[in-house]
């Protein structure tokens, strides 16, 4: 459950395929080979040290490795993945389900789980204790689900940050396999949701696709395409005047404005034509028809290796081209001024002006933490920022790999838990640790 509203997910929403990952089909093999010895040993009545080794109970720790901290998710999934598939297969080949059997504790999706280097001294996220032949093979996909949600939410988390808490846009469909977006579109939310927590802000959500938003009740948004500014045969505002007149009232009107690289006349053409629009409904009584002429914002998202025609080079690439601060300057100066050059009634010199300086400028195109500091540092105008590829990033260069481990560090022997774990590793405690009773999970 998310500990901002206390609700867990539903195991349905996760589509486990639970025959197959029973059987360990997800599992590196060497899981499966260990729970097919331990049954074996079972069957057998093996005993080593006077232990019943084919039935030994153990607890695991899972715990998170990036530094300092990451944002907690998948633990739902996690736990979905121990209620449907922990058990064995009887001699008629029938999966029996044993989760009743096991002790769980676990943390919240969206808490903050910290490594500070030491293995000895970590934040387990999930304990769980059961005879470990029925659980082995389970240990790949619940590390994966952890690693792949938390990953994001923290990549997410960051970005907010270097943003000083401003909207940031979920733009990474495009560069992951589409039946990920779901988790990814989640996690992005717990990434956004534990900012606001943290620093006591109403940061909004926008992602891209439904899909993203299917855990969580998001509906994906977005803007126009390149390719539907050709439709129009290159012409931004007339197809903008399009988008306007065909699409519900509740989409936010945002042009692209780099087609023809140059942000500033587009940005300015399509402002003026819209407000052209506007007038002329408001005039005529038709007010509600005029509001979807309102332009909510306008999108650079020029090529790292074009140079805007609105940029004077200065003879350094990184200054130059794509979209850089000088380029949202122009852009700003010439949105807020729009209107001291328009033909206009007495009546409608506030009305214009407000018009223009309400646009807001969304930058996409190569946005990482570093170059979002940055521009916040120099307070490049920027209102709300657009990340693709780098939310998913898993590098170390980059300070986002993060992977979850999970160790044996006690067994039971002759009814009592003794520590045991490879050197290198300890039993560990977490205050945010809470009991968790699979049957309430639906």
């Amino acid at each position: 459950m998310t500990i901002f509203n206390g609700e867990r997910l539903e195991t349905e929403l996760f589509q486990l395929d639970r025959e197959r990952m029973a059987d360990g089909w997800y599992s590196d093999v060497y899981f499966r080979n260990i729970a097919r010895i331990l049954t074996k040993l079972s069957e057998e009545d093996y005993k080593f040290q006077g232990q019943d080794i084919g039935n030994i109970e153990v607890e695991m720790q899972i715990f998170p490795r990036r530094q300092p901290f990451c944002i907690l998710g998948g633990i739902d999934e996690a736990l979905s993945i121990l209620k449907t598939a922990v058990g064995y297969k009887d001699q008629d080949g029938n999966f029996v389900n044993t989760s009743s059997s096991l002790e769980i504790e676990a943390c919240h999706d969206g808490e903050k789980a910290y490594y500070k280097g030491n293995p000895h001294n970590v934040d387990p996220v999930i304990k769980i204790r059961g005879r470990y032949r029925d659980f082995s093979i389970l240990e790949t996909p619940i590390l994966g689900s952890l690693t792949e949600a938390s990953r994001i939410a923290t990549n997410v988390y960051q970005v907010m940050v270097a943003a000083r808490g401003k909207d940031i846009l979920f733009f990474p469909a495009r560069f992951t396999h589409y039946k990920s977006q779901a988790m990814h579109g989640y996690a992005y939310s717990l990434g956004v949701n534990a900012y606001n927590n943290e620093y006591g802000t109403n940061t909004q959500r926008y992602i891209s696709t439904d899909e993203q938003g299917a855990w969580w009740g998001g509906k994906g948004g977005g803007t126009i395409s390149h390719s539907y500014v050709a439709s129009f045969l290159g012409d931004t505002a007339e197809s903008m005047l399009q988008f306007c007149r065909l699409m519900p009232l509740d989409v936010n009107r945002i042009a692209l404005v780099d087609f023809d690289n140059d942000c500033v006349k587009t940005s300015l053409n399509v402002l003026k034509t819209m407000f052209d629009k506007y007038i002329e409904l408001l005039s005529s009584g038709q007010e509600k028809e005029a509001k979807k002429y309102k332009l909510f914002g306008v999108r650079p998202d020029n090529s790292s290796d074009l140079r805007d025609e609105s940029v004077e080079p200065l003879g350094k690439k990184e200054l130059d081209n794509g979209v850089n601060a000088r380029l949202i300057f122009n852009m700003r100066k010439a949105l807020d001024n729009a209107y001291k050059d328009w033909d206009l009634r007495p009546e409608n010199f506030e009305l214009a002006k407000k018009f223009c300086q309400d646009v807001k400028i969304i930058a996409t195109g190569g946005f990482n933490p570093e170059k979002i500091d940055r521009f916040e540092s120099s307070q490049v105008p920027v209102d709300i920022y657009g990340v693709g590829s780098w939310l998913l990033s898993n590098c170390s260069c980059a300070g986002t790999k993060n992977d979850f481990t999970g160790d044996v560090v006690r067994v039971k022997v002759d009814g009592e838990w003794i520590d045991l774990a490879k050197v290198g590793r300890s039993a560990a405690d977490n205050p945010k640790l809470k009991e968790i009773d699979l049957s309430e999970i639906s």
